[in-house]
Parts: C-alpha cells; structure tokens; sequence
C-alpha cells in the first residue's frame, strides 16, 4: 500500500494474536485528531522558541535559530520519530504509547523545517497548510462520494508512481554521499521541469491519501485489533506530512521564481 504501515502482512499479523476490542472508524478518526494536535503542539513550540524576535531581519533570526540549535532538534525529531515507526512495525500493540511519541517528534521536525521557510518565504507556512487541509478534506469528500476509489488498476498505478519517487529520492541521497550534487541541485532550483516534477510528486502524495482510507475501512470491516487505530493514524499521518513538505517544496520553487 502506499504506506509501510499499510499492509495486510503488518494487519494480518496483529489479527492473529489475541486481543480486546476491535478497530472503528470512528475510533482511528478520533485517533487521527489527537496525534494531529500532539504534532501542533512541539511545532508551535519550536517555532516560537527558535524565531527570535520580530526586529531581527530574516537572515539575523536564521542566524539565531542555528546558534541555538535548530539542527539538533530537527536530527533530532527525525531520528525519534523513525525509531519509534520502527519499533512499532515490530511491537504493534505498542502503538498506543508510541504514536503520541511519533506524532511529537515530527511536530519538532516540521516546526524546524517550517522555520526556515517560513523566514525565507513570508507567509509560505500558512498557506502551505491552507493547502494541505484542502487537499485533504477534497480527497475524503471524493472518497466518500464514490468519485474516487482505490480499484486494483488505480491502486497499482499509485503504487508503482511512489515507488518511483523513493527511488528517486534514494539516487538523490546516494549521489549526495558520493558528491555529485547535481540531480539534487536540479531538484531544489525553480526551473519549470523542475517545478513540475514537485507538482507530479504533490500530486502522488495526494493520491496515497485515497489507498489510505480505503486500506482504514478495509482493515475496520475485517476486525483489526483495536489498538491497531493508533497504528493506522500514525500511517495516515506520515502520508499527510509528506503531503505538507511537498506542497512546502512547491510553493518555495514557485515564489522563488517572483
């Protein structure tokens, strides 16, 4: 699926163990909610602690977040977050401790992120969010509505496209370890190929938000351990964070462009 969360393997597994209560949608909807206030919270905080005042100019308050460590929390949220995501791939019925752990870390992570964009590009977080809530309420709607539905065709098509992109983005790191900066230097500027390549993986990003809510109802009508709407919320988070950077990336390429 679209996740590596998302899988029958990883649900098959949890179902074949004993356990109490089985997973609802209506339970991994309000799951979904409170790991998405847990995220906000760290966000906001980091933000705040690492903005300096509102005198200073852009590049004086990036100068004062980095003095202050912004780079150890943002290794920081992204080692926790990927180590508690690795855990409970393992220790699934560890998900209700763990995914207020993950939600938290990347709350850190993206307020450091957003930080930086945001003194680079006024006004880019909010309407990055804007956009990304959009995205999302449109996607459900559709999904609800019958106009989109995760059918085999469409679901593998999906599938092999964010595949694609993790290749990608693989080579981007590989060459960057061995110094050849130049598909990464590509990727970052703001020509139009380079533009519409962001656009192509916003949209795949987009998309993944469908498998997600079809792979949630599925699991809900086969019984799913409850515990496991943790587990679930955590993977439709990821897929809403990797929505919200690459809207972040897109919109930073096209301002760069005024």
């Amino acid at each position: 699926m679209s996740s590596p969360l998302f899988s029958d393997k990883v649900f098959d597994s949890a179902r074949s163990t004993s356990y109490e209560g089985s997973m609802t949608l209506k339970g991994t909807i309000n799951k979904s909610l409170l790991l998405f206030a847990t995220l906000l919270v760290p966000a906001f905080w980091v933000w705040n602690k690492m903005s300096g005042v509102a005198e200073m100019a852009p590049l004086d308050r990036m100068s004062y977040a980095q003095n202050n460590g912004i780079m150890g929390y943002m290794i920081g949220g992204l080692i926790i977050g990927f180590i508690s995501v690795l855990i409970m791939m393992f220790k699934k019925s560890w998900s209700p401790y763990l995914a207020p752990i993950y939600a938290a870390a990347e709350g850190v992570l993206l307020g450091s992120i957003s930080m930086f964009f945001e003194l680079m590009y006024p006004g880019i977080v909010i309407q990055a969010v804007g956009i990304t809530l959009l995205i999302f309420a449109i996607m459900l709607s559709a999904y609800r509505s019958g106009l989109l539905r995760a059918t085999p065709m469409v679901t593998k098509v999906i599938v092999f496209a964010t595949i694609g992109v993790g290749v990608f983005y693989g080579i981007m790191m590989l060459m960057n370890l061995f110094g050849a900066t130049s598909l990464a230097s590509f990727y970052a500027g703001n020509s139009l190929m380079s533009i519409g390549i962001s656009a192509v993986v916003a949209g795949i990003a987009a998309f993944n938000l469908i498998l997600d809510f079809a792979f949630i109802e599925d699991q809900v009508e086969q019984g799913a351990p409850q515990y496991m709407e943790w587990f679930a919320s955590v993977g439709l988070l990821a897929t809403l964070i990797w929505l919200y950077l690459e809207i972040l990336r897109l919109l930073s390429k096209l301002q760069s462009r005024d």
